[in-house]
């Protein structure tokens, strides 16, 4: 299986442009044979927590029916971030497309400090298998719980994907606690992470993928949109930044 990264620069607010953006990453990922490809955290609007309720959807938006297409026509699975509409409130969730099924929503149950202002906790989604690996996700301030990586073991996942907003000062953090999980654990791991600026802060870039081990095998650099796979069976990585492309064995 083929698990692709990206690395974007949101628009605040626009989410009609930033889709575009994300459609065309989505097509790289499918020049390069990606089966999964995951954007950061709230990658449709930017994190922009003043916003979240105007912004806000459901998970059947006419908006994201590009997403379901594409994933239906190219046998992909597609992980996009956004403010969801929920009876309590505004959740931080992320909508996964998958091939010819219904859409999940995966929502931010662990939240950063401050953003109980906007948002409300949400509910987890279990593990999707897809090509005999079992897919788990966290959303940013999730990749710091215990409890949250424990779960995700105790699921039987054997990949760990995280979509993020790091901040150039936070980043390290991340990349370490990431890093332990997947050592810990014996899983894959990447993490999606945006460049630029979006709700306040600087953004890091280095989005990352580490194998079974722990070790970093893959990162993006700190100012470029862009993508990155790894091959889950091989630990093959490519990735693609601004019409350059490195392979590594």
């Amino acid at each position: 299986m083929k698990i692709c990264i990206a690395q974007t620069h949101p628009i605040k607010g626009d989410i009609l442009n930033n889709i575009e953006i994300h459609k065309k990453l989505i097509s790289l990922s499918l020049q390069n044979h990606a089966d999964l490809i995951v954007f950061p955290e709230l990658s449709l609007t930017g994190y922009e927590p003043e916003l979240a309720k105007a912004l806000a959807m459901t998970k059947d938006d006419s908006r994201l029916d590009d997403f379901q297409k594409i994933s239906n026509e190219n046998t992909i699975i597609i992980a996009v971030g956004l403010p969801i509409k929920h009876d309590a409130g505004i959740c931080i969730s992320m909508i996964i497309f998958q091939p010819q099924l219904p859409r999940k929503i995966y929502s931010k149950n662990h939240l950063h400090p401050g953003e109980e202002h906007y948002f409300v906790p949400g509910k987890n989604l279990a593990p999707i298998t897809f090509k005999n690996n079992k897919i788990a996700f966290a959303i940013c301030y999730e990749v710091s719980i215990p409890e949250h990586a424990k779960d995700v073991y105790h699921a039987d996942a054997t990949v760990y994907i995280a979509s993020v907003l790091n901040s150039v000062n936070g980043v390290d953090k991340d990349i370490n606690l990431i890093s332990n999980t997947s050592k810990t654990y014996g899983l894959i791991a990447v993490m999606a992470n945006y460049v630029g600026h979006s709700g306040g802060y600087n953004c890091a870039g280095k989005s990352s993928i580490w194998n079974t081990k722990g070790q970093l095998i893959e990162q993006l650099d700190q100012t470029h949109q862009g993508i990155a796979i790894v091959d889950t069976d091989t630990f093959k990585t490519i990735k693609t930044q601004l019409n350059n492309t490195t392979t590594n064995a």
